[in-house]
């Protein structure tokens, strides 16, 4: 018996042939070409963060943090807000509290003072600003925007970060306003459980922008003016329209040596993965197999999320246009 292949159905057998290669690529339960109208995602830290080191008071008091931060950003980008926007004044609230490593809760250096770095960077044309090092600024991811918006530098440091910070008008504080008992214990005992603590946001806007910011306050018992991941363009924060958004957060030196936030973005552009086999990828396999520890979060042009972390936990959350709305903190939620 002979058949006869007609030209639309030859064509239809090469359609089907196509997609079934290129859905080697897409991530576990990702839709590709879906657009969301915008999302949001968000990270509080990573690492030894499990059930029986957290009262259910603790556990509540970062929940209701994580979740005024989402509706924060969430409202901002539903509104017709831009991205950058949402990112800024969602790691503000984060920022705020003195529950995550950055800004209000900022942990302690060897000698007994606070040092903040912070990045946020604009996908739509990759401009970016950060500040490293500096100790009396309320809020350092402002500071990275003023970097960012109305200064010809990408990063600045130490006492002219704050300097420059100050000229743009930006709330200036007293060091002690750093100070909390809950990160003082952890100096003089040094206890480095959470050493290594960040807030990040990445953010998907209406007009399809994506935006990232990072802001933290290093690691604990610090030396040495230490600067991690979180300014560096690349390494902690990277946003580019034509892939994704990232936030990290984890062993600085590490997300730093293998330019993580950038590979992400890299993987999907110049491999055509989905961002969550790239985001998979680099946090769960290249980055453990180096020995660096922690996570990311990150979104891409679809409004895809992805929170891979390679640590017993990690403070996390996101919203999107669908009405998606959820807040975890162990790795089995």
């Amino acid at each position: 018996m002979k058949y006869i292949i007609t030209k639309s159905v030859f064509l239809s057998l090469i359609t089907i042939i196509l997609l079934s290669c290129n859905s080697n690529y897409r991530g576990k339960d990702e839709p590709v070409n879906i657009q969301k109208e915008w999302a949001l995602v968000i990270h509080g830290g990573a690492g030894v963060i499990t059930r029986d080191l957290m009262t259910p008071e603790r556990d509540s008091a970062y929940r209701k943090v994580l979740t005024e931060a989402l509706e924060t950003g969430g409202n901002i980008l539903s509104g017709g807000g831009s991205a950058i926007d949402a990112v800024e004044k969602t790691i503000q609230v984060m920022e705020n509290s003195p529950l995550f490593n950055a800004g209000r809760g900022a942990v302690f250096t060897n000698k007994g003072t606070n040092e903040m770095d912070a990045a946020i960077m604009d996908g739509s044309d990759l401009n970016a600003g950060s500040v490293a090092g500096i100790t009396d600024i309320k809020n350092p991811i402002s500071a990275a925007r003023a970097v960012m918006e109305k200064s010809v530098h990408v990063m600045l440091s130490g006492k002219g970060a704050s300097e420059f910070a100050v000229e743009q008008g930006l709330e200036q504080v007293d060091p002690s306003y750093f100070y909390t008992d809950h990160r003082y214990r952890q100096l003089t005992e040094a206890i480095n459980r959470e050493k290594n603590g960040t807030v990040g946001c990445c953010a998907l806007d209406k007009q399809g922008n994506l935006a990232a910011g990072t802001s933290t306050g290093g690691m604990t018992n610090k030396k040495y003016n230490r600067i991690g991941d979180a300014p560096v363009i690349g390494a902690g924060t990277y946003a580019n329209n034509s892939s994704c958004a990232v936030s990290a957060t984890g062993h600085g030196e590490y997300f730093i040596r293998w330019t993580v936030a950038h590979d992400i973005s890299a993987l999907m552009e110049y491999s055509n993965m989905s961002l969550n086999e790239a985001a998979d990828l680099v946090i769960n396999e290249k980055l453990v197999k180096a020995g660096g520890t922690g996570g990311i979060v990150a979104v891409d042009k679809y409004g895809n999320i992805a929170i891979p972390f390679n640590t017993e936990g990690m403070f996390r959350g996101f919203v999107d246009s669908e009405g998606k709305q959820a807040v975890y903190i162990y790795r089995d939620e």
